[in-house]
């Protein structure tokens, strides 16, 4: 997938170049190769990131949820480490993080297609919709009770800890490409 900005330098390029052949900068020298050179160079730097995400894209559902779970867990082991808990802690720790595990698959095994979805009619999809959204509302509230009593828990020490990893850990995907993070949202690193 080619990113705006991609578009745009190419779009300038070509523009550009079809002035220049068009005569309307005739008596400028012709465009030296640096230019597409170096969008080539900015493209191919973007590439191995494209590749991974489609890799992960393709890979085995199973194999992503486990490669999924890995990075979570190293993630908590890390963020453990940095609040320094102490034994006192730990229960509410435990509470903490069973509470927000993700979700795994559905539990009846079936998940509707696409095809499936298109089937239905219009108040169908709507109230499929409404419950889906319903779910997500009660995991979300769920989750945030346990983060609640999990902070509260905390030194005021290990809660400004926990206020600083809590934006890298949960809103790394609010940041990526400025999205929902307004204007000073930086890309997330990773």
């Amino acid at each position: 997938m080619i990113s705006l900005r991609q578009r745009i330098l190419w779009a300038g390029l070509l523009g550009s170049a079809a002035l220049a052949s068009s005569g309307a900068f005739a008596q400028t020298p012709a465009p030296t190769t640096a230019a597409p050179a170096a969008a080539v160079a900015q493209a191919d730097g973007a590439a191995p990131q494209r590749k991974a995400h489609a890799e992960h894209k393709r890979m085995d559902p199973a194999k992503r949820l486990e490669r999924m779970q890995e990075h979570r867990a190293k993630r908590l082991a890390a963020l453990k480490d940095k609040l320094k808990l102490n034994a006192s802690q730990e229960s509410a720790w435990s509470s903490y993080t069973s509470a927000t595990q993700p979700p795994g698959p559905r539990p009846d095994g079936q998940r509707m297609t696409r095809a499936d979805f298109a089937k239905l009619t219009t108040p169908q999809r709507i109230e499929r919709m409404q419950a889906r959204q319903a779910e997500r509302s009660a995991m979300f509230a769920k989750r945030a009770d346990a983060t609640k009593s999990f902070y509260a828990a905390l030194t005021p020490e290990q809660q400004k800890t926990f206020d600083a990893e809590s934006m890298h850990f949960g809103g790394h995907r609010f940041h990526r490409g400025g999205h929902h993070g307004g204007p000073d949202a930086q890309p997330a690193k990773g």
